[in-house]
Protein backbone atom coordinates (compact mmCIF):
# COMPACT_ATOMS: atom_id res chain seq x y z
CA UNK A 1 0.00 0.00 0.00
CA UNK A 2 0.97 3.53 -0.75
CA UNK A 3 2.02 6.04 2.22
CA UNK A 4 -0.38 8.57 1.57
CA UNK A 5 0.15 11.83 3.05
CA UNK A 6 -2.78 14.27 1.19
CA UNK A 7 -6.18 12.79 1.08
CA UNK A 8 -9.31 14.50 -0.62
CA UNK A 9 -12.32 13.17 0.34
CA UNK A 10 -15.13 14.87 -2.28
CA UNK A 11 -18.63 15.59 -0.78
CA UNK A 12 -21.63 16.36 -1.49
CA UNK A 13 -25.38 16.46 0.85
CA UNK A 14 -26.30 13.05 -0.19
CA UNK A 15 -26.09 10.10 2.13
CA UNK A 16 -23.73 8.32 -0.23
CA UNK A 17 -20.74 10.94 0.19
CA UNK A 18 -21.32 10.00 4.14
CA UNK A 19 -20.24 6.51 3.08
CA UNK A 20 -17.47 7.76 1.20
CA UNK A 21 -16.27 9.99 3.95
CA UNK A 22 -16.21 7.28 6.78
CA UNK A 23 -13.85 4.96 3.93
CA UNK A 24 -11.63 8.37 3.85
CA UNK A 25 -11.39 9.13 7.19
CA UNK A 26 -10.03 5.49 7.75
CA UNK A 27 -7.60 5.30 4.66
CA UNK A 28 -6.78 9.12 6.67
CA UNK A 29 -6.17 7.46 10.07
CA UNK A 30 -4.06 4.04 8.81
CA UNK A 31 -1.82 6.15 6.60
CA UNK A 32 -1.72 9.08 9.50
CA UNK A 33 -2.39 11.62 6.49
CA UNK A 34 -4.32 15.30 6.48
CA UNK A 35 -7.56 15.02 5.44
CA UNK A 36 -9.06 17.52 2.69
CA UNK A 37 -13.14 17.58 3.17
CA UNK A 38 -14.29 19.45 -0.50
CA UNK A 39 -17.73 20.16 -1.89
CA UNK A 40 -17.34 21.73 -5.36
CA UNK A 41 -20.34 24.08 -6.16
CA UNK A 42 -21.50 23.76 -9.57
CA UNK A 43 -23.54 26.91 -10.01
CA UNK A 44 -24.51 25.79 -13.65
CA UNK A 45 -27.86 23.91 -12.25
CA UNK A 46 -28.55 27.43 -10.73
CA UNK A 47 -28.18 29.93 -13.52
CA UNK A 48 -31.49 30.20 -14.59
CA UNK A 49 -32.57 30.97 -11.08
CA UNK A 50 -30.48 33.60 -10.56
CA UNK A 51 -32.69 35.96 -12.42
CA UNK A 52 -35.66 35.67 -9.96
CA UNK A 53 -33.71 35.23 -6.83
CA UNK A 54 -29.98 36.62 -6.69
CA UNK A 55 -29.06 35.35 -3.48
CA UNK A 56 -29.74 31.86 -4.60
CA UNK A 57 -25.84 30.93 -5.15
CA UNK A 58 -25.15 32.67 -1.76
CA UNK A 59 -27.43 30.54 0.14
CA UNK A 60 -26.27 27.50 -1.56
CA UNK A 61 -22.97 28.33 -0.68
CA UNK A 62 -23.97 28.84 2.70
CA UNK A 63 -25.17 25.66 3.02
CA UNK A 64 -22.24 23.67 1.72
CA UNK A 65 -19.80 25.35 4.35
CA UNK A 66 -22.10 24.39 7.31
CA UNK A 67 -22.15 20.45 5.21
CA UNK A 68 -18.21 20.92 5.36
CA UNK A 69 -18.11 21.78 8.55
CA UNK A 70 -20.28 19.42 9.99
CA UNK A 71 -18.02 16.87 8.05
CA UNK A 72 -15.06 18.19 9.88
CA UNK A 73 -16.01 18.03 13.10
CA UNK A 74 -17.42 14.53 12.21
CA UNK A 75 -13.17 13.73 11.35
CA UNK A 76 -12.11 14.94 13.86
CA UNK A 77 -14.55 13.00 16.30
CA UNK A 78 -13.19 10.14 14.21
CA UNK A 79 -9.49 11.30 15.42
CA UNK A 80 -8.30 13.02 12.30
CA UNK A 81 -6.12 15.65 14.00
CA UNK A 82 -5.66 17.47 10.47
CA UNK A 83 -8.57 18.22 8.58
CA UNK A 84 -8.84 20.93 6.24
CA UNK A 85 -12.39 21.68 4.25
CA UNK A 86 -12.41 23.38 0.61
CA UNK A 87 -15.38 24.86 -0.73
CA UNK A 88 -14.92 26.71 -4.07
CA UNK A 89 -17.30 26.85 -6.80
CA UNK A 90 -17.06 25.65 -10.19
CA UNK A 91 -17.14 23.04 -12.36
CA UNK A 92 -16.36 20.00 -10.02
CA UNK A 93 -13.96 17.58 -12.03
CA UNK A 94 -12.22 20.74 -13.26
CA UNK A 95 -11.82 22.06 -10.35
CA UNK A 96 -10.68 19.31 -8.46
CA UNK A 97 -8.03 17.89 -11.27
CA UNK A 98 -6.58 21.03 -12.32
CA UNK A 99 -6.49 23.50 -8.88
CA UNK A 100 -7.43 21.82 -5.48
CA UNK A 101 -5.03 18.63 -6.77
CA UNK A 102 -1.63 20.62 -7.53
CA UNK A 103 -2.60 23.63 -4.81
CA UNK A 104 -3.12 21.32 -1.88
CA UNK A 105 -0.34 18.65 -3.16
CA UNK A 106 -3.11 15.85 -3.41
CA UNK A 107 -2.07 12.34 -3.53
CA UNK A 108 -5.12 10.20 -2.95
CA UNK A 109 -8.98 11.65 -4.40
CA UNK A 110 -11.41 9.44 -2.66
CA UNK A 111 -14.95 10.36 -4.42
CA UNK A 112 -18.55 8.39 -4.57
CA UNK A 113 -19.46 7.24 -7.63
CA UNK A 114 -21.70 9.28 -8.77
CA UNK A 115 -25.94 8.64 -8.90
CA UNK A 116 -26.70 11.85 -9.82
CA UNK A 117 -29.59 12.67 -12.58
CA UNK A 118 -29.31 10.86 -15.85
CA UNK A 119 -30.03 13.09 -18.04
CA UNK A 120 -26.96 15.45 -16.20
CA UNK A 121 -24.93 12.55 -16.87
CA UNK A 122 -25.87 11.78 -20.07
CA UNK A 123 -25.10 14.91 -21.18
CA UNK A 124 -21.93 15.82 -19.04
CA UNK A 125 -20.77 12.45 -17.90
CA UNK A 126 -20.17 11.08 -14.04
CA UNK A 127 -18.46 13.80 -12.28
CA UNK A 128 -16.21 11.22 -10.15
CA UNK A 129 -15.55 8.95 -13.76
CA UNK A 130 -14.05 12.50 -14.96
CA UNK A 131 -12.29 13.14 -11.63
CA UNK A 132 -10.65 9.52 -12.29
CA UNK A 133 -9.84 10.29 -15.72
CA UNK A 134 -8.07 13.84 -15.60
CA UNK A 135 -6.13 13.00 -12.19
CA UNK A 136 -2.85 13.01 -11.56
CA UNK A 137 -2.71 10.93 -8.16
CA UNK A 138 -4.66 7.93 -7.23
CA UNK A 139 -8.28 7.96 -7.00
CA UNK A 140 -10.52 5.58 -5.27
CA UNK A 141 -14.34 5.74 -6.43
CA UNK A 142 -16.62 3.90 -3.90
CA UNK A 143 -19.92 2.51 -5.38
CA UNK A 144 -23.28 2.88 -3.80
CA UNK A 145 -22.44 -1.19 -2.64
CA UNK A 146 -19.21 -0.29 -0.49
CA UNK A 147 -17.29 -1.65 -3.09
CA UNK A 148 -13.99 0.52 -4.03
CA UNK A 149 -12.65 0.53 -7.41
CA UNK A 150 -8.97 2.09 -7.70
CA UNK A 151 -7.41 4.04 -10.60
CA UNK A 152 -3.35 3.83 -9.04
Amino acid sequence: MFNYKNILVCVDGEQFSYDTFNQACTFALEQDAKLYITTIVDPKPYASMVRFDSKIMQRVEQRASESLQAYKQSAEEKGIADAETILEVGTPKVRITRHIVPDYNIDLIMAGETRGRKPERVMTGSISKGIAKRATCDVILVKSSGEMVAKV
